[in-house]
């Protein structure tokens, strides 16, 4: 379904409507009047391409409205546009030209409204005979997915993932984000895919990721994914990124000195690493190997043991990858608070302490918390929300584990280091960070998608936030 993106709030002294009036009595093409659709195209690309129209003369509506002549949509499939548009209430369709973003493309380069044709058109498919709806509609949101644990299609996701990693390592967003939602997708499909044709009616594919699948069924890999794994570069920032504390940007850094392992890092004298860095290094070997579901129920038992002494009234959730059902990750995570609103605040430096005196706290990272209610909703949500939390490093003892530790060859240790992320919300804020902190990271963001072009709402770990009804819920 679409939603018309809500009208700009207008500025102080101004009539609702100035604005756009002004900009209307400004244009040099008058009798044409474009909306721009945001599903696909997304925000930010839809406020570029409005900025470029208007800069060009062109009259962009806001909201669509009968005032609009041409609806632009870079999703050209008619089955799902056509009917939200008839559901939009204006009162004659049939004047409006609804038209793919080769039409608005062909107009910006010609620097005017070029004239409309059948190749332009999304035309309306008149309905045939009834027929069964179908079973297997695979959403474009992956909170609308069931995704289960076992993946069908990894021969495609393996490669997606190197793709989109490679991306996130030189700042393309928009190709790193187009990679993980497709193969977010694959990975829901209860069946494996064996011809590219098959995957006609899925979304969130592209022309790149469908290449990069026919590839793989016709020769067994990517040769595109295959340079990258062989590339130094890519080599080298994945390496340094895989330790605790090192992102992207530290990681490129040190590879422009000339770095290319650890132990050139390390042999560094100007290099000054943080606190972080320094564990990261100095427990690689145990941080960087999975930690198993045994291991993360241990640690569960050693911070509840630790949190009820501090409080009776404690509330301990496992969230992250375990809670999904995963059998491995690379760290644990755990909401913890009280039913006790304010009593939270002092919660994580209570159970540090306690673990500082146990001897099990081998790395800690506080921060704390800055989040005010009053300052909801920010206008941009970002990844991680404003409670209290803290990173640690914990000492694991076999003897806690049963069936014993996830061992590296030739490990004589009774203990592995483990990394323990905790966040400590109010309890009215609970539920939101427990659905923030269970991931997976494309569900969480398909999820405040979901919210804001369906349902006109904002949602981050925080609270959700009605637009319509401005309020709190």
């Amino acid at each position: 379904m679409f939603h018309a993106p809500a009208a700009p709030r207008p500025r102080k002294r101004s009539k609702p409507g100035e604005d756009s009036v002004s900009r209307r009595e400004e244009a040099t093409f008058q009798d044409v009047r474009i909306f721009l659709v945001e599903r696909k195209m997304g925000r930010s690309r839809r406020s570029f391409l409005t900025q470029l129209a208007r800069s060009k003369g062109f009259v962009v509506e806001d909201i669509l409205s009968d005032a609009v002549t041409h609806v632009v949509s870079e999703d050209s499939q008619s089955s799902s546009l056509w009917p939200w548009l008839k559901s939009r209430s204006l009162s004659d369709l049939s004047t409006v030209n609804v038209l793919d973003i080769s039409w608005f493309t062909d107009s910006m380069k010609e620097g005017r409204p070029v004239p409309v044709e059948t190749k332009h058109l999304i035309q309306d498919i008149l309905p045939e005979a009834p027929k069964a709806a179908p079973v297997n509609k695979v959403s474009q949101y992956a909170c609308q997915r069931r995704t289960t644990i076992e993946n069908n299609n990894r021969i495609f996701t393996d490669a997606f993932e190197v793709l989109a990693e490679n991306y996130e390592f030189n700042e393309i967003e928009g190709r790193c984000l187009a990679f993980r939602r497709a193969a977010s997708v694959l990975k829901s499909l209860p069946w494996a895919v064996r011809s590219v044709g098959a995957t006609q009616d899925l979304p969130c594919l592209g022309e790149h990721t469908k290449a990069v699948m026919k590839e793989i069924l016709q020769y067994g890999r990517s040769f595109e994914v295959e340079k990258i794994l062989s590339d130094e570069r890519c080599q080298t920032l994945k390496l340094f990124t895989s330790v605790f504390g090192v992102g992207p940007k530290t990681a490129e850094k040190w590879y422009r000195r000339g770095l290319r392992s650890f132990s050139d890092v390390l042999a560094q004298p100007d290099i000054h690493l943080n606190r972080m860095q320094q564990s990261g290094f100095l427990h690689y070997g145990d941080i960087s190997r999975a930690v198993s579901k045994a291991e993360a129920r241990a640690v569960g038992n050693i911070i509840d043991e630790a949190v009820h002494v501090i409080t009776p009234n404690a509330i301990l959730a496992l969230t992250g990858g375990f809670r999904r059902g995963k059998d491995f990750g690379h760290d644990v995570d755990y909401v913890v608070t009280t039913t006790e609103l304010g009593k939270e605040e002092n919660l994580l430096i209570s159970i540090i302490e306690s673990l500082k005196k146990q001897g099990l706290l081998l790395f800690s990272d506080y921060q704390a918390s800055t989040f005010d209610l009053s300052k909801l909703p920010s206008h941009r949500f970002e990844a991680m929300d404003h409670f209290a939390k803290c990173f640690l490093i914990l000492r694991l003892e076999g003897s806690r584990v049963e069936g014993g530790l996830q061992r590296a060859q030739g490990d004589g240790r009774g203990w592995r280091a483990v990394r323990v992320d905790l966040v400590s919300p109010p309890a009215d804020r609970f539920a939101f960070t427990m659905l923030g902190w269970t991931g997976s990271r494309m569900f969480e963001r398909d999820l405040r998608r979901f919210a804001r072009l369906e349902r006109q709402m904002l949602l981050d770990n925080h609270a959700l936030f009605d637009k319509t009804k401005v309020l709190f819920i």
